[in-house]
Parts: structure tokens; sequence; C-alpha cells
């Protein structure tokens, strides 16, 4: 039997998040044993309270939504966010040097996350919505070259999030051993299902208790 909730980052990346909301997630992250929270680096040392010693990890994000931080700040980021107790980082692609051929500069921009993490796990986001079929498999190919763990879809703060074509486009590009994460848009457990089936790993989502509870949340992320 799969166990759904061991596959759900429970997210609140929301900018006007408040520290009840982020006690909050953190008490639900404890009660159904989700993999992890995902909280804006703002929160870490907070949920890394909250949560140790509960097995839940403290995900968070780096270059956050837009990608377009420079590489240098994307590595200083990511050391800043282990050292105050992160346990997984989710890092933006630069959309843009993607879009326009730069491969090299995407493959560098990556490797210098997974460099700075050292050893914690990477979930890269290509923010899938942004691109064409030809730029997902590309972004896909970038990350497992730079030593990624995961590919991921989508931030949940642009014109989409994951589809279950998506999730099968990446799955079949990364191979069966990287991780795939799913995120936007996962809303309720018939969702999840559609996307584990297709290939996903993980599931990023703010609305794990309901889904975990059988129910349809109005959430967009």
């Amino acid at each position: 039997m799969t166990n759904y909730a061991a596959m759900i980052d429970h997210t609140l990346l929301k900018q006007d998040a408040t520290k009840a909301q982020i006690e909050q997630i953190c008490a639900e992250a404890k009660e159904y044993k989700f993999a992890s929270v995902c909280v804006n680096p703002t929160w870490i040392e907070t949920a890394a309270a909250l949560l140790n010693g509960t097995g839940v990890d403290v995900c968070t994000v780096i270059g956050f939504p837009l990608g377009a931080s420079t590489t240098a700040v994307k590595a200083f980021e990511t050391r800043d966010a282990i050292e105050k107790g992160a346990t997984e980082i989710d890092m933006v692609i630069n959309v843009g040097e993607l879009k326009d051929g730069n491969f090299d500069y995407v493959h560098q921009d990556i490797k210098a996350v997974v460099d700075a993490a050292n050893g914690t796990l990477v979930k890269v986001i290509i923010e899938t919505c942004l691109l064409t079929d030809e730029e997902k498999v590309k972004a896909c190919e970038l990350s497992v070259a730079a030593g990624a763990n995961f590919v991921k879809t989508s931030t949940g703060f642009s014109t989409g999030g994951a589809t279950p074509e998506d999730i099968a486009l990446m799955r079949k590009t990364v191979g069966p051993d990287l991780g795939v994460k799913a995120s936007g848009g996962v809303r309720s457990l018939e969702d999840m299902k559609a996307m584990i089936a297709n290939g996903a790993t993980r599931i990023g989502a703010s609305s794990g208790v309901a889904i975990m509870n059988g129910l349809t949340s109005e959430s967009n992320y």
C-alpha cells in the first residue's frame, strides 16, 4: 500500500505567511508524517526547531520564485539555508538563459547549488509552464548532468502547475533513478495518484491535509 503522506512536501511559500501559520504546517507535518515542510528561507530555523527529531525534513527554496538571481547568490543562499537547518533544497533554474540556449550557464548554475549543498538533497524547479517540451527535456538533462537529485515541475507562482503529461515527459527523460516532483495544482488524492501513475515520486502541495482526508482543496499550490 502506498504511503502517500511520506511523498508530500507540505508547503507554505506565500509571502504573507506568518509564524503561527508556519507552526501550524509543522504540527500538521508531524501529525501526518509528511516527507517535509517546504518554507521560505526566513522560516528555516523556526521549522527546524519545531521538527527536530520528528523525521520530517525541512525543505526550502533557492532563487525563488523567478530563478533570476545570480549563480553566486544562489550558492550563498544554499549554504546559508543548510547552516540554518534546511535538509532539502528546491532551486529554480534561470529560465531566460535556458530559453536563450545558454545551456552551459544553466548547467553551471545548477551545479553551483549542488556543490554548495555538499550532499544535501537538491531538487531543480524547471517551471514547465514556461517551457516547450524540447526545453523541458533539456532542463531535465542539464539537471541530471549537474548532479541534482530531483527535477520539479513548478514554483506555483507562474502561469501553471504540474500536469501528468509533464511528469511523464520528465520521468522518461531522467530515467528510473532520479526523483520527479509534481508541484502546483495537486489538490486531491485523485490528482496525486495521477501524478504518481506518470512517474512522480514526490508531491509539493499546500493541500496535504485535504489530500490525506480525501478532500479537494481550493488552493492554487
